[in-house]
């Protein structure tokens, strides 16, 4: 699910977006409850009409913020009261409130109000962290009115087996559509994501979908498919969109290198996006070295391709059962080669 944090995909259009075979966007709560505010967004028919997205849309609760901005936050039972980062005022955001700011924006998936713990913390601290997660959760589903919005709720437990186990079993155990695994990528080691994911995705339900929250690296995908992950998100492939860099057959470039100036072939000739079809490599490196907008565009818009193309490819995988942790599908020797 490419990142759409503030309804808009950075750089990227709705149309363009659709493009690269995108079928569901994340949106997050806290930061359009700050701008435009939920009231513009419900007035203007919700979100998907307010970003012009015809495809299913998913709001985070506003939790990872809990994380992300803690030195902006005061965290109790109650909730979270954030300082607003724009002019400093309170702003109190509690399980009720953060399903009701998704309720007015109309997504088709609302996320609750969850915890997130950093790491390192404590064994207490993140204990802590889970039950207050699990209460929250209850008051979430008490909250939530509309049948036409599923409710995820979020795994936490940091890096402590038992607690991963524990908070598995209370969050499966309120029978939701859905089940995210929050709490990682968060500055832990990424074995430790992969022997998270290997732990908790076993124990949640295999008739619903499993996401894993903010994880958009290959290998990290892949290895999380296998252990039964159906859906993700992350910031990475605009973010190095953004900063000159194209994802190519697993590897990252850097199209501010010198040795693509003379370049005047495709990108990745096996890729259909714009930026493939249309423009040389030459001609990306000279946008970026020039700081054309066009250059963010196009290399955003080729890297979300290339992820999209990836879990494509590995859906056809699963389905032909060729399909492993190792999954490199541009590789010619490779069982799912045709699929790329």
């Amino acid at each position: 699910m490419p990142v759409g944090t503030l309804g808009t995909v950075k750089g990227v259009s709705a149309t363009q977006l659709a493009d690269t075979g995108a079928q569901m966007v994340l949106a997050n709560t806290y930061h359009l409850h700050l701008q435009p505010g939920e009231g513009i967004v419900a007035e203007a028919g919700g979100l998907h009409r307010f970003m012009g997205w015809n495809g299913p849309l998913l709001t985070d609760s506003g939790g990872f913020q809990v994380f992300s901005l803690a030195s902006l936050n005061r965290i109790d039972d109650h909730g979270v009261t954030f300082r607003n980062p724009r002019d400093g005022s309170q702003i109190q955001l509690t399980p009720e409130r953060a399903i009701d700011i998704q309720m007015a924006l109309g997504a088709d998936v609302a996320m609750a109000f969850d915890q997130c713990p950093p790491y390192p913390a404590s064994e207490s601290d993140v204990e802590a962290a889970c039950q207050r997660t699990h209460r929250w959760l209850e008051r979430c589903l008490n909250a939530h009115k509309r049948s036409d919005q599923a409710l995820f709720g979020i795994v936490q437990g940091g890096c402590y087996p038992h607690l991963r186990e524990q908070s598995a079993r209370a969050v499966a155990s309120f029978d939701l559509p859905g089940i995210a695994i929050g709490g990682v990528s968060v500055g832990e080691p990424v074995e430790e994501i992969h022997r998270i994911v290997r732990q908790v995705s076993p124990l949640l339900p295999q008739d619903r979908p499993r996401y894993l929250m903010g994880i958009g690296t290959l290998r990290e995908i892949a290895i999380a498919v296998a252990s039964g992950i159906d859906l993700f998100d992350c910031v990475l492939p605009t973010r190095l969109g953004r900063h000159g860099t194209a994802l190519v057959a697993g590897e990252r470039w850097n199209l501010r290198n010198a040795r693509f100036r003379q370049d005047h072939t495709p990108l990745d000739s096996s890729c259909s996006c714009t930026a493939c079809r249309h423009h040389s490599r030459a001609y990306l490196h000279h946008l970026i070295r020039s700081e054309e907008l066009l250059g963010l565009t196009l290399l955003s818009l080729h890297n979300l391709t290339q992820l999209i193309r990836f879990t494509t490819a590995i859906s056809h995988a699963i389905q032909d059962g060729c399909f492993s942790e190792d999954f490199a599908p541009w590789q010619p020797g490779s069982a799912a080669h045709h699929t790329w």
